[in-house]
């Protein structure tokens, strides 16, 4: 099974964003930038899984803001290997919590989106868990682009909302909120690998 891991968004060049938006400033508390968070989330994955011998592929490990189509044409080209596809990102909106989401339709995304909130629980046993229970599994489906698109299983994190203050503040902006981040995602990938594939 390869890891086909997509870090949602630009990075920072050069001290620069490279998205418009996609950011929050807490002024004297500090800001964050969702591209730059997915990339150390990515970055903390790849290093777990180069331990654990598991293979995975950076769809788009270039600080620049690499197209959604780009990012399709390269994930589409391990269509025939068996992987399956990891976008991860932060939230905004005002919300808590995190959301796991999938394409419509019950196909082997939902039982990939089921580990990995099953692991999120583990991990955050007292942060909540957005789901949508209404075809009975708990992932959301949305007809995003990258989950329409891919020719392989595929799901898409929300790791916590960066403009709640409490998440930003013990979770999205420290070390070990984050390094527990990397332990949910990995150990869902760990049990992807054993249980689906």
């Amino acid at each position: 099974m390869i890891v086909l891991l997509d870090n949602g968004h630009g990075g920072l060049i050069n001290g620069k964003y490279q998205t418009p938006g996609k950011r929050k400033d807490w002024g004297a508390d500090g800001i964050i930038y969702e591209g730059e968070f997915n990339r150390a989330i990515v970055g903390g994955i790849i290093e777990e899984l180069t331990k654990l011998k598991i293979p995975y592929i950076n769809i788009a490990p270039e600080y620049r803001d690499v197209r959604l189509e780009t990012r399709m044409i390269r994930a589409n080209k391990y269509a025939n290997s068996p992987c399956f596809y990891l976008s991860l990102h932060s939230n905004a909106g005002g919300g808590h919590g995190s959301e796991i989401f999938t394409s419509p339709g019950n196909t082997k995304s939902d039982k990939i989106a089921t580990i990995f909130g099953q692991e999120f629980k583990k991990e955050f046993p007292n942060r909540r868990l957005r789901t949508d229970f209404s075809d009975g599994d708990l992932d959301k489906e949305r007809r995003f682009y990258v989950l329409t698109r891919t020719k392989m299983p595929a799901i898409l994190t929300e790791s916590f909302f960066m403009d709640n203050k409490e998440e930003f503040k013990t979770l999205l902006n420290t070390r070990e909120g984050r390094q527990r981040i990397v332990n949910y995602h990995v150990q869902a990938i760990v049990r992807t690998k054993k249980e689906i594939f």
